[in-house]
Order: structure tokens, then sequence, then C-alpha cells
């Protein structure tokens, strides 16, 4: 399975973004001005560089050489791919941090919480994370922490695995991953319950039509004026 990825937007520069004309876009890209405006990252988390973003909104206009410079995105008579590709980057642009995590290891996060069964499709849904967010929130780190640990524990067991580091080498390493992992989705939904900081939903491979900005896909947040 591909990593799940989550991101906590700045909706207000994202709206920035979406209000430029074309033309202010590339430039500022070229130039590297626009790292002045992008929201200030979370020494805690990782998130897109800059200059991998810079490089990917410059090709998409290399791509996409017949747009109108004097135009904003919504206002060009481009396809849906072309759309969502250029308004998916200009999201990550916006990003203040990023959580991500490979799928076959979000059941252990989400489900005991729920109290059950999720199917991997609710790992893109907007709904599922804010019902985790508001399960949390009563909560606390160290024991939802502590709760993922013991329940991949007993998944082990139930496979007849064995628990014994001097058996399995992995089993400590993988431990530790869980607990971090764990840990900082944790601090991830809080700040955004507290923030109220848009949340960015994909995949690793997904089409860029096919993310999300609070359960609206890239292209209809183009037709939502800035």
């Amino acid at each position: 399975m591909p990593d799940a990825i989550l991101q906590l937007v700045d909706r207000e520069a994202f709206r920035n973004l979406q209000s430029m004309p074309l033309g202010d876009l590339l430039a500022g890209m070229d130039s590297q001005s626009l790292r002045e405006l992008r929201p200030r990252a979370d020494p805690r988390f990782h998130r897109p560089f800059d200059v991998d973003l810079e490089g990917d909104i410059l090709e998409w206009f290399d791509a996409n050489q017949e747009v109108d410079h004097s135009e904003t995105l919504t206002n060009q008579n481009l396809d849906e791919d072309s759309v969502g590709e250029l308004a998916l980057n200009l999201a990550h642009w916006c990003t203040l941090v990023e959580w991500r995590c490979w799928e076959a290891r979000l059941f252990l996060y989400v489900e005991p919480q729920l109290d059950r069964e999720i199917s991997a499709t609710e790992f893109l849904s907007y709904s599922m994370w804010s019902e985790l967010s508001n399960s949390l929130a009563s909560s606390d780190r160290v024991s939802y922490s502590e709760s993922v640990v013991l329940d991949w524990m007993s998944r082990r067991k139930e496979l007849g695995e064995t628990m014994e580091p001097s058996e399995d080498p992995r089993i400590l390493p993988t431990m530790e991953a869980h607990r971090s992992s764990s840990d900082s989705l944790f601090t991830f939904l809080e700040r955004q319950r507290e923030e109220g900081h848009s949340m960015l939903i994909g995949r690793e491979y997904l089409e860029p039509t096919s993310w999300t900005l609070d359960s609206i896909s890239m292209t209809g947040l183009m037709e939502l004026r800035a």
C-alpha cells in the first residue's frame, strides 16, 4: 500500500494564490519571491520543499503555454487534469505541516479509537479524519500512543507472531515507529482542531483531481471564486 498523506493548509494563503493572475504566479515562482508569502513551517513536521514545488509549478507552465497570464487559474479554459495539477501544487505551497503513513498501518491508528472496522477508502475521507480528531479531543497524546502500541501487540499475538526482541530484531524499531507516528498524528489533529486550518487529503500516486481540501476536490475548489 502507498502512503496516505495529510497536510494542514492555510486557507487564506491558498485563496491569495487562487486569486493571483497566472503571470504573477509564474514570475513569483521563477524569481523565488513568493517564498516570503509561504506560511511558516512547523519544525516538528516535514512539508514539501520550496524548490521542489517551484520546479513542479514551472514545469506546469511549460506544459500549458496557452494560458492567459492576465487571468487567474479559475478563469482559464483548461481541462480538469491541468487545473487539478496546478491547484494541488498551490495547496502544497500553502501547507504548514505534513503527516504521512503507510496505509497498511493506519488501521492501527484509527480502528481502536473509533471502535469499528475501517475500509481503506475511508482514509481519503475528511469525515473519517474529523471523527478521529473529535474522538482524540477527549484523550491525551501519551494515552493515544500507548493504545496504538498495545493494539499492535495484540494483533501480532493473534497472528501467532513473537513479541520477543531476541527472536525478531524488528520488534523494537517497529514499536518505536508506531509510537512516534501516532504521537505526531495526535499533534497534527490537535493543531487542526485548535487553529482551524484546512485539511488536504490524498495519497502517493493519486491523481491530483482526487485529492480533497476539506472534502472539496481540487477542481471543485477552482469553481469557488476567490
